[in-house]
């Protein structure tokens, strides 16, 4: 599974990170790209699911 960091954000005080997950499709077998942007301390919990 391909995983990777691509952009940092940062809005105010807080910083956001935008992250992308690939994942594989239970019915088609194809793989997909999920794009997400958390807070930059959240990051390495978004893969551990």
């Amino acid at each position: 599974m391909a995983k990777k960091t691509v952009a940092t954000l940062q809005t105010g005080s807080k910083k956001f990170t935008k992250v992308i997950r690939l994942k594989k499709s239970p019915k088609t077998g194809a793989y997909v790209f999920e794009e997400k942007i958390v807070n930059a301390a959240e990051a390495k919990d978004y893969f551990k699911k």
